[in-house]
């Protein structure tokens, strides 16, 4: 007998719609896979949205209240697409404990409460999977879980916000200012009118707070992490990173390092021969160093209806896999290890450092002084203008402890302008 699977969804936004629309589109292709047919039979919208037409052409039921859908027994999935941490913190709790599978695209949820909503999906017996709430439309999360499940991941690096990448590709190739560059990115919908958790580097964070989880079982969190943004950076910066070799990407990376982890999201230089440099507009990609495969990048849209939508379908089809199987609520994520930070003296990188000092001070100067403190200069430029000089360097490999030696050489002597790691290729 063929197995029918109903499933209701928590909002019709742009995701939300996409969701509808993709599942209608793939549906035969999907029942010859997985002996399944999955609809969504009920909508959850606000009292002021007017989807009336929109639920008329996809056979879907509107409500305004929750219950109508977690209380419904012929729906076994919901999924929740409505976004923000409350009330949908409340909403998936909600569906779980009412014993039914959730699929989330909600990074910040995810980031923050995901280990307490596995808890209650695993006590109830169901899955709670959230493959889109991590570059969009790139599978990255169960490619960690089940391909990576033999190798042993050293370092996760990645560009996952794409409207700071977007940003920067402006600076980059028109020379644009950042505040032309927000502007453009907020009137073509890639960043918002409050555009902070982007630009400051949260959004990428609360993503490599999951990568994390997958790749090594750790739960980081904030404030575990070093996060800076690009908010205020120069052009100046971008073009002598060019000069220099290299281009400048808002990197998310976690790194192990021997049992310890160091998570961090932040500007860097990175080589112009790295495929991440590759990387423009509002496009994603994660970059993987592993002792088995070695290195590997997995690249796409990090955003948008159709990308987003897709995996979260992707996410329905594997639970409904399931639920013919008959297994019983496996998460999407049973890798768990104790939390161990790198310490200073251990976390290596090289630096860029730059600067404005009075007209008199010569990079000379500086680079001597920094050799008084145990860091080398592998490269560097200076710059007079207005009676003021902009001296840059680049550091040999250091350790944190040196990187701030190096910083407070620069106050000392003048205004630290930025501070950024350099990958190699």
């Amino acid at each position: 007998m063929e197995k029918q699977l109903r499933v209701g969804i928590l909002g019709l936004g742009v995701v939300g719609s996409g969701a509808v629309k993709v599942l209608a589109a793939q549906q035969e292709k999907i029942k010859e896979q997985t002996g399944v047919t999955i609809s969504i039979v009920k909508a959850l919208v606000r009292p002021t949205e007017d989807k009336k037409q929109f639920a008329e052409d996809y056979g879907l039921e509107l409500t305004t209240e929750l219950t109508d859908i977690i209380e419904d027994s012929s729906i076994e999935i919901v999924i929740e697409l409505i976004g923000k941490v409350d009330p949908a913190r409340q909403f998936i709790a909600a569906a779980l404990e009412k014993g039914k599978h959730v699929v989330t695209a909600n990074k910040d949820l995810i980031a923050q409460h995901g280990v307490e909503l596995v808890e209650i999906a695993k006590k109830n017996q169901v899955s709670l999977f959230y493959e889109a709430s991590v570059a969009g439309g790139i599978p990255i999360l169960r490619t960690l879980t089940a391909n990576y499940l033999a190798d042993e991941i050293t370092n996760i690096r990645g560009i996952v916000n794409g409207t700071t990448n977007y940003m920067l590709t402006k600076m980059l190739e028109e020379g644009t200012s950042y505040d032309e560059a927000l502007s453009e990115a907020q009137k073509l919908g890639f960043a918002e009118s409050d555009p902070t958790n982007d630009v400051d580097g949260i959004d990428a964070a609360y993503k490599m707070i999951i990568l994390t989880q997958f790749a090594y079982g750790m739960d980081v969190s904030l404030a575990d992490m070093e996060i800076q943004g690009i908010r205020g950076l120069s052009i100046k910066d971008v073009l002598q990173a060019q000069k220099f070799g290299y281009e400048i990407k808002l990197i998310g990376e976690s790194v192990k390092t021997e049992d310890t982890v160091h998570v961090s999201v932040a500007p860097a230089l990175v080589s112009k021969s790295h495929p991440l440099a590759s990387i423009k507009y509002e496009y994603n990609g994660v970059f993987i160093n592993s002792t088995g495969i070695g290195q590997s990048m997995f690249y796409g849209p990090g955003a948008g209806s159709l990308p987003t939508a897709t995996s979260v379908i992707s996410d329905v089809t594997v639970i409904a896999e399931n639920i013919h199987a008959g297994i019983t609520g496996p998460q999407f994520n049973e890798y768990r290890k104790p939390l161990q930070l790198t310490p200073p003296e251990k976390d290596m990188a090289t630096y860029y450092l730059a600067g404005s000092f009075e007209s008199t001070v010569t990079v000379e100067e500086i680079t001597e002084l920094l050799a008084a403190v145990e860091v080398d200069v592998i490269d560097s430029a200076e710059e007079t203008q207005e009676n003021r000089k902009r001296i840059v360097v680049l550091t040999s490999n250091i350790n944190r402890l040196q990187m701030e030696a190096a910083e407070a050489v620069f106050v000392k002597h003048g205004t630290l302008e930025r501070r950024m790691k350099v990958m190699e290729a």
